[in-house]
């Protein structure tokens, strides 16, 4: 199953592609008006966030080529509707980027062992994605490891993808040897997502100092809104939610986290409201 993400990048803005800003617009606002927007409606919020008609048809292509958006007129409007496809990967989604629970050491570990046939290596290709987008550290090739409270998400989406033939589930306990937080710093790259986190943070404060210092338009609020939240999706599945007690005591990802909480609880409201005025859609939810 695919994902549109980006990598939150430095800079004045959250820098990312036009698909993932449109699947961040589906995913917010489409859903509560039967998953369509119109092409029109579409290209006037795409006009706030700075790009232009053709790179819009240029992403709506690719993504009705992905099989996420499939064409579809509503009241005489040509538009887009989100595919079967594409309202799996937003379900998908919701729950890991706005409620993501916080594991327990408590809670044990997941393992995942595998071994694919050399002559079906897509899927070996596919599983690893698989994993990896469910927040799986690397313990080594064969065996790749969770905190607990991801078993029953792992094994349905295994199990819808086709991989799940592939695959053993095992709870566990770290036993010996060594430290367990060294042993997470091996599984999980945690010095890149702490400069992830930090490129979010960096570009989040200024966003949030703005808002506090005004009221600024609805349009604002879609814009520094959907960027945000585009640039914040990728992180809660390259971090599955670890334990505190295995992360450095100076984890920016706690930060971030409050910081993505402050930004939605300040701009969601104003944000529904410019895509409301926009499309002249019924109440949605944001």
């Amino acid at each position: 199953m695919t994902t549109f993400t980006e990598t939150p990048q430095t800079g004045d803005a959250w820098l990312v592609q036009p698909r993932a800003l449109i699947v961040t617009i589906y995913g917010l606002y489409a859903r509560e008006a039967g998953g369509w927007l119109s092409v029109a409606s579409l290209i006037r919020l795409m006009a706030g966030l700075g790009v232009d008609e053709s790179a819009v048809r240029s992403s709506i292509s690719r993504l009705k080529q992905r099989s996420v958006l499939e064409p579809r007129r509503s009241g005489g409007a040509a538009g887009y509707a989100l595919s079967g496809l594409g309202r799996d990967i937003l379900a998908e989604g919701d729950q890991r980027i706005f409620e993501r629970p916080r594991a327990r050491l408590a809670d044990g570990w997941l393992l995942a062992v595998f071994s694919v046939p050399e002559r079906e290596r897509r899927r070996r290709h596919e599983l690893r994605s698989r994993l990896t987008w469910l927040g799986f550290g690397t313990v080594s090739a064969g065996v790749w490891i969770a905190p607990g409270h991801l078993a029953a998400e792992t094994a349905e989406v295994l199990d819808r993808s086709g991989l799940s033939g592939y695959v053993s589930l095992f709870r566990a306990d770290y036993l010996a040897f060594g430290e367990i937080t060294r042993q997470v710093g091996q599984w999980w790259d945690l010095d890149r997502l702490q400069n992830l986190y930090r490129a979010f943070l960096d570009l989040a404060g200024p966003v949030l100092a703005r808002w506090d210092q005004a009221a600024l338009a609805p349009g604002d609020a879609f814009a520094d809104y959907v960027r945000a939240l585009t640039a914040w999706r990728r992180l809660p599945f390259l971090d599955p939610g670890l334990p505190a007690d295995v992360l450095p005591a100076d984890w920016n990802g706690l930060r971030a986290d409050q910081a993505f909480a402050a930004l939605r609880e300040r701009l969601a409201q104003p944000a529904r409201a410019h895509v409301l005025a926009v499309t002249g859609g019924q109440p949605m939810t944001a």
